[in-house]
């Protein structure tokens, strides 16, 4: 009975341990980037005060500032759209 157990305890043991280290090594993040967060979220229309609507609205403000931020993305990364201009290649005629 006391093997049963210990056996029992160790595989839980090693099933639970990468589990817990995986846990540990997620980034923190501080008290100022959840204020942020929760300002750039009221500002798209989310009211946390508004419990009756919570999930739909907070859904909702979470998919417009993850448009805006893919829209800032896109025109930072160079990635996207045509941009307007001509490219040439090769040589010059008439030299």
């Amino acid at each position: 009975m006391m093997k049963s157990f210990t056996g029992s305890a160790l595989i839980a043991a090693l099933i639970a341990a990468p589990v817990a280290s995986f846990a540990q090594s997620s980034q923190s993040v501080s008290r100022a980037q959840v204020h942020a967060e929760l300002a750039q979220l009221e500002k798209a229309g989310y009211d946390p005060r508004d419990w009756v609507h919570y999930p739909e609205n907070i859904r909702a403000a979470e998919a417009k500032v993850a448009a805006q931020n893919a829209t800032a993305q896109a025109a930072v990364s160079g990635y996207g759209g045509a941009a307007d201009g001509a490219s040439r290649s090769g040589t010059a005629s008439g030299l």
